[in-house]
This record gives structure tokens, sequence and C-alpha cells, in this order.
């Protein structure tokens, strides 16, 4: 099995639903994760999801002391953890049990490693400015845009139709990092998994009663099982399932149609133009069915 590091947020469900994946998929063995900005009830979540998935193994935080902090208890920090965690799995205690993330980055990555990165890059451009230069292995990141020029026509959102940027959370939250990440020769494989597919990809009743109907579905399928039946309880629309795409898509980057671009950014949005040898690759299509299967695939 592959040695997978996850870098996540807490800001929405998808990161956490991730970690539950990832932590006992049959074909990953998940070494490490990172989070961002690192609060202390941040880490209490990813505690207890390791917990639930019966792990024991290294959390990175940017930084426990992360200005949102308020006061010196842990009780009074910014969370920057959403609302649905608790509703969910109830209350979760705060943990300052983890490392700077750079430092966790540095010592798990190697060529033989795949980081999924479904937060901005402050834990990643933290470890290129610090950490020893050798290569870091396969790197897929959540975040990024597509649009006219690279997505043919009949394959773009009709909301994204004719766009060339656009704004995008993960590498907004901190450009420099992802300027950084994107022009490193460190990575073996680069590959962005953008909002112009995964917007289009939502977690839906229908797949839901696909999840429910995996038999013995492990620790982090029972998690995904768990959060999503509270979810579509009050959103019953569904949710766009933005981060397990990335992290299926590193499991299988056969569930991607990609196109080898050069990243760039323009007026505080994100676009990409096409540039054969540069060794970043953006995802413009996926194959749905081959998606579901890598989710719920069970049996080590």
């Amino acid at each position: 099995m592959a040695a997978f590091v996850f870098d996540m947020e807490t800001g929405d469900p998808d990161d956490f639903l991730t970690l539950a994946l990832l932590g006992d998929h049959p074909d990953v063995t998940l070494v490490g994760v990172t989070v961002t900005p690192g609060t202390p009830h941040q880490v209490g979540v990813v505690r207890y999801a390791l917990a639930r998935l019966g792990l024991d193994i290294p959390v990175g935080a940017f930084n426990l002391d992360h200005k949102k902090a308020r006061g010196t208890a842990e009780e009074r920090y910014v969370p920057c953890v959403s609302s649905w965690h608790y509703r969910t799995f109830g209350e979760i205690p705060p943990s300052r049990d983890a490392e700077e993330g750079w430092v966790v980055l540095d010592r798990l990555l190697g060529p033989d490693t795949t980081l999924v990165t479904g937060a901005p890059l402050k834990n990643l451009g933290a470890l290129l400015a610090r950490g020893r230069p050798r290569e870091l292995g396969r790197l897929f990141m959540q975040g990024g845009f597509a649009g006219e020029g690279v997505v043919p026509r009949e394959k773009q959102l009709p909301k994204f139709r004719g766009m060339t940027t656009c704004p995008t959370y993960n590498l907004n939250g901190d450009p420099r990092s992802a300027a950084a990440v994107l022009a490193s020769d460190r990575f073996s494989e680069r590959r962005l998994i953008s909002k112009n597919v995964c917007h289009g990809v939502v977690y839906d009743a229908a797949m839901h009663e696909r999840v429910r109907s995996v038999a013995a579905p492990g620790p982090g399928l029972a998690m995904i099982r768990e959060g999503m039946t509270r979810y579509l309880a009050r959103a019953p629309g569904g949710k766009k399932f933005h981060d397990p795409l990335a992290a299926c898509c590193a499991i299988d980057p056969a569930i991607g149609v990609w196109a080898e671009v050069e990243v760039y950014r323009e007026r505080g949005q994100w676009g990409a133009r096409p540039s054969p040898g540069s060794g970043t690759w953006i995802i413009v299509d996926y194959d749905h069915a081959r998606f579901v299967d890598v989710l719920t695939r069970r049996g080590r």
C-alpha cells in the first residue's frame, strides 16, 4: 500500500470526510496528518478521527498559537472548526498534541510518498522554505482553476463557461506558498484537482445509498456514512465533494482527465494555460463511476 500524508483544514466537512476515507482505504497507508491554521480545536478533531480509525500517527499544526486565538486558555481559541463537526460527532475536546506541521512533512515525505492537500499551503510552503532539499514524492492539490482554452467548451460547468480565471480558496489562502509549490522541482508528480471539475461532484442521496450498501465498511466509511446522514438531513440536495475527489484521484489518477499546464495568478484569481513539459497537470474531466468505485472500495 502507498504511504500517504494528508494536509487539511476543518472549516468544511470535506476534509474530515477525506481523512476518514484515507484512514482505512485498502490502497492507502496514512502515515501523517497536518492541519492549517492549526488551532487546538482542529487538532482535537483530527485526534478524534484518528482514534476512531485506530491510527497512532504524527499530527502537525501550522501554528497552535495562531493569531485567531483569543487569550491563552484553549477554550477561548477561535476553533476554525465548522459547527457540522460538533453537531455530528459531539463535543470533541481541544488538543495540543501536535508538532510543527512543516517538521512532520519534512520527516515523512520522500520519493515514495503521496501528499494530498485540502487546505491553504502554509505547511508545505514552510517546508519548502526550511526543510532539507530532496525529492518529496507525488503531490495532489485540491484547488486551482482551468477554464477557456484548457477545458473544452462542452465540458465546462455552466457557472464557469467562458471564464479563464477564478478565485480559489486553497491557493488564495497563502499565495506565496502556492507560488513556491508550483515552482518547485522537488515533486515527482504535481496535479491539481480544481474547481472546474470538483464543483460538479456532489455527494447526493444516490451516492449515499451506494455508500450505505457497502458491507463491512470499516471505521472510515462508517464515519462518512454517519457524517453524510446528518448533512443530508439538513441539506437534501447534497454536498460538493471536493477533497474526497482529490484523494481518490491520488489513489487512482485514471479517475481524471488531465491537461499539462502553467498555473498563474492574476488580480487575485487563478487560471491555467497549456504548457507541455511544465510538469504540472490540472483536471479537466473525470470518470464518475470510477470515482465512486474508489471511494467505496473496501477489504485490505
